[in-house]
């Protein structure tokens, strides 16, 4: 275990062969932790369209299953209890403990999301798999940590490893669980952390392929690519995500915000509503249960008409923010993409109609949603690209997904809507009163990225007010590592190097975050 500074430092330089090795364990067991929740899942599901079936036409075995509901309802709330972390898809959790802001317990972290989310699932909650998948598969890098007695430092590198196991896992998606956790958990391009974590990411997946089969995620039909004269509808489609991107990261909040603020609701009422609601949807609307899945394919192979497109739209929309507003265990992440896939159909049968698209583009319009919603709504535009391209195995959109992920990505900015993740990770620091993690003396180094046009470039490193109880122990410039002196000039892509004491990194990290971004 890191003692002081010199082993930390010393650790530190053997840390991109060691960390290989790591991430090679964490991956294969994360990996094969979330096959088996998938697996958990997918018999949630059977069984839910089981029961469904046997309940239906039959009053008393309906009132039956509506009683089956309130009992998992309750169940998901003993969960919580127990366990506050694992509410909703886990992943601002992860960015909480990554900046030192929370501390999870693994051990009643990966049991609890595990059983929760199979119990959500089988109650038919409109909720996705992914958010957990990474909280689960992270949980692992922690416990691997703590089980081979690392320290702070190294376990966020393990935590940032198991996170990208966790997508690889859960999407049959390598490339895009390492582009999730290096733009949106770890927020770093260093080297010792991109090779760990796709080492970790691979294993993961070749786990989840060994048992799932390799086939893409979705199985989508795209005839040909979009010709460069309906370029001019992709950039309005971008504006269209962008804003319904911002409108759904306020509504989810608001939700939210109606839970918490509901007067004599406790912790397993909340949940109550959500699979009540589903309870009523199961008999009357049953494609609005569960992930949504069938849905997507519904809107790729048949000829679907606009009103019927709305209507799954708004349907989907409201149900799932009621299910994720409750703090079920769940993630936001699949939903979300079906929704961009029903917007996109929606924009589409409208241009059809209205501006002359052809009809065989209509799937093209689908899948170019599902990224530029995803880019507006999470602000993680490459893992939206990525994603996008790895599930549905085309390469022949990368051109028109990079556009309209960039259009939206920049209206949702404009629209001054945080990414989602950051806004529920607040959330939770407000409730829990900014809890940091505990200090017990290690030092943790950080590493923080001088990016283009902000006050860090090509200034001398004397020059710099830097944040306090903070050491400047090294900055990386591309292969080579530079002793700093205070006559060291940084350059845009520098890679400084900072050590604190742990009780200390929330804070170090939030002001030189701000001093790598900020402009004069």
């Amino acid at each position: 275990m890191e003692k002081d500074t010199s082993s930390t430092i010393r650790r530190a330089e053997q840390f991109q062969m060691i960390l290989i090795g790591e991430g090679l364990v964490v991956g294969g067991i994360a990996g094969l932790v979330i096959v088996l929740y998938r697996m958990f899942l997918e018999y949630a599901g059977k069984w839910l369209n089981m029961l469904l079936e046997f309940c239906k036409g039959k009053p008393i075995r309906i009132a039956g299953w509506f009683l089956v509901l309130l009992v998992l309802a309750w169940l998901v709330g003993k969960l919580l209890k127990y366990e506050p972390m694992i509410s909703g898809s886990g992943i601002p959790q992860l960015e909480g403990e990554m900046t030192g802001k929370l501390d999870q317990r693994w051990w009643r972290v990966l049991p609890a999301k595990f059983l929760g989310g199979f119990l959500c699932l089988l109650g038919g909650l409109a909720l996705g798999r992914e958010g957990p998948s990474i909280q689960l598969g992270a949980m692992v890098g922690k416990g691997v940590s703590k089980g081979m007695e690392r320290g702070v430092t190294e376990e966020k590198y393990l935590l940032t490893c198991g996170a990208s196991a966790g997508l690889a896992a859960a999407f049959h998606a390598p490339l895009a669980g390492v582009m999730f956790s290096l733009e949106e958990v770890h927020k770093n391009f260093s080297v010792s952390v991109l090779v760990s974590v796709m080492t970790a990411s691979l294993s993961a997946d070749f786990m989840a392929s060994t048992v799932m089969g390799v086939d893409s995620v979705f199985q989508f039909q795209i005839i040909r690519p979009l010709p460069p004269e309906y370029y001019g509808m992709i950039l309005l489609l971008g504006i269209v995500l962008g804003a319904l991107g911002a409108f759904y990261n306020w509504f989810t909040l608001k939700v939210q915000s109606f839970y918490r603020n509901a007067k004599g609701l406790s912790v397993t009422k909340k949940l109550m509503i959500p699979f009540l609601c589903a309870g009523v949807l199961g008999f009357t609307m049953p494609e609005f249960l569960g992930s949504g899945h069938a849905l997507l394919d519904y809107l790729t192979t048949e000829d679907v008409m606009l009103g019927t497109i709305l209507f799954f739209l708004v349907g989907r929309f409201i149900f799932s923010a009621v299910c994720f507003g409750s703090g079920a265990p769940g993630g936001i992440f699949f939903p979300l993409l079906v929704l961009g896939g029903f917007i996109g159909g929606a924009f589409a049968t409208v241009g059809v109609h209205y501006m002359g698209l052809d009809m065989m583009y209509i799937n093209n319009f689908v899948v170019l949603a599902m990224a530029g919603y995803f880019a507006a709504i999470v602000r993680a535009p490459l893992t939206g690209i990525i994603l996008i391209f790895e599930m549905t195995g085309s390469l022949s959109q990368m051109m028109t997904l990079s556009i309209v992920s960039v259009v939206a990505y920049v209206v949702a900015t404009l629209l001054r809507s945080k990414p989602i993740y950051e806004s529920l990770l607040e959330r939770i620091l407000e409730q829990r009163g900014e809890e940091k993690a505990v200090d017990h003396g290690e030092k943790v180094l950080q590493n923080f990225v001088v990016l283009q046009g902000s006050r860090l470039e090509e200034a001398l490193i004397k020059e710099i007010e830097w944040p306090k109880n903070c050491l400047i122990v090294a900055v990386q410039r591309g292969s080579d590592e530079i002793i700093p002196r205070g006559s060291t000039k940084l350059r845009t892509g520098d890679v400084i190097v900072a050590m604190t004491n742990e009780r200390e990194i929330a804070a170090v990290h939030d002001e030189m975050e701000k001093l790598c971004r900020e402009v004069f």
